[in-house]
């Protein structure tokens, strides 16, 4: 039995897999040890075995037992920060690049489920829901820039009228459709991408936490009764490595947020809250995300605790922002609440490079992991296998340490936060 659960949530209960892999307790090799069983870690583990390469996986708790199987299960395109900002920092003949792969982390987790055959109730299409009108013209901004880099097709501006038609909702004043988004079962889609991992002959040992990272030409990388020896590791803990690697926590900070989920809804009033079974998210700095499950209870989110401690009561963080967008639901049960925690960074663009030769990472998805993660490990996958192109671009995307240092980065985020919080609300 695994000492180390998963959180108590609505994708924990309703889990196609509940199989617990072995813990490592003997010293093996593999060309590749991947610290992490989350979505970067799978992913990268995938597309390493497609490749030919044999591969280990280390787990320090369960398969998706981080942010991977915890998040509000939304399938967003781009990043955290977008491509024009992107393009600020790099230039425009750079950003091209960013902005081919702004849409094909979607394209692989739908690839992934097709191929793999994963069952994660996959629904397709997202919504961006603008709440004042300074919101819908960033909206229409955004169209024009997806758009601009070829995401043709799939994008749908929607007037006062059309939000309605999506959401019955009064806090909106229009809105983007994306049809090449969507929503899945978060937990579910992550084992059963370790199956596929397993199915190509990779290993995945859960409760095996590393302790020690041995660098050289052949890594070597210890847990509490076993060992890895490799010739390249992957370090894809994210915001759950807790101090393992001290070089990769500088700059950058884990921060919670939460997330609730209904009692089963009639067939009738889940029907009206989002005829489309759309999912969609607010354009707040702090956004509101929400969707309903397979069995059609309201999956809601919202909220960050900087720092990544755990609410007292989640229901009561939570509920007023799900009453104020459905207040139909005043009567309506909470069966779960969970906390999950995310790694953010000054820039929200996530940080990825390696550490000697031989030591690849990638993390700080800034809230923004479902679909850069599954990008992720194709380009680290890519940039072992000798193409280091797009894992150069990355890499080479500067990284700030937080204002205050490791004493007040929390509390000047935090002022940060309410700052852009004010401006959304007065709608400047």
């Amino acid at each position: 039995m695994s000492s180390v659960p998963h959180a108590e949530s609505y994708y924990a209960a309703s889990a196609n897999d509940k199989v617990e892999r072995p813990q490592l307790a003997d010293n093996v090799e593999a060309d590749i040890c991947i610290i992490g069983a989350g979505y970067t870690g799978l992913s990268t583990a995938i597309h390493l075995l497609e490749l030919g390469f044999s591969v280990t996986v280390l787990e320090a708790a369960r398969i998706g037992w981080g942010a991977s199987g915890r998040n509000g299960g939304q399938i967003v395109n781009s990043f955290s920060r977008d491509i024009d900002s992107i393009e600020k920092t790099v230039g425009k003949e750079s950003g091209k690049l960013f902005g081919e792969m702004a849409f094909e982390g979607s394209r692989i987790i739908k690839e992934l489920i097709h191929k793999y055959n994963i069952q994660c109730d996959l629904k397709e299409g997202g919504v961006f829901a603008a709440i004042n009108p300074k919101q819908m013209g960033h909206l229409e901004a955004q169209k024009a820039l997806w758009e601009k880099h070829g995401h043709m097709g799939h994008l749908e501006l929607l007037d006062g009228k059309g939000i309605r038609s999506v959401v019955d909702s009064e806090r909106y004043v229009g809105g983007l459709l994306d049809k090449s988004g969507g929503h899945i079962h978060p937990l579910n889609l992550a084992l059963g991408e370790a199956h596929a991992v397993e199915s190509l002959g990779g290993k995945i040992f859960e409760d095996s936490a590393v302790i020690k990272v041995e660098q050289g030409d052949n890594p070597v990388v210890h847990t509490a009764k076993g060992s890895v020896k490799a010739k390249f590791v992957v370090v894809a803990g994210n915001a759950y490595l807790n101090g393992l690697m001290p070089q990769l926590q500088a700059k950058s900070m884990p921060c919670g947020t939460q997330v609730v989920t209904t009692e089963p809804l009639s067939d009738e009033l889940a029907a009206s809250l989002l005829p489309q079974d759309y999912c969609v998210e607010d354009c707040n700095y702090l956004l509101d995300y929400f969707r309903l499950s397979g069995d059609k209870r309201l999956i809601y989110g919202g909220g960050v605790v900087y720092g990544a401690r755990d609410p007292a009561d989640i229901e009561a963080i939570i509920r007023p922002k799900m009453l104020e967008t459905f207040p139909q639901l005043k009567d309506v049960k909470i069966d779960y609440t969970w906390t999950g925690n995310f790694l953010l960074t000054l820039s929200r663009l996530p940080q990825v490079g390696r550490i000697g030769d031989n030591v690849y990472y990638s993390q700080g998805c800034s809230g923004h992991g479902v679909t850069y993660t599954h990008l992720a490990g194709k380009i680290l996958a890519e940039a072992i296998h000798g193409q280091a192109t797009r894992f150069d671009a990355f890499a080479s995307l500067p990284h700030y340490p937080f204002p205050g240092g490791h004493m007040f980065k929390i509390p000047f985020s935090a002022i940060g936060a309410w700052y852009y919080t004010m401006r959304d609300r007065l709608g400047i």
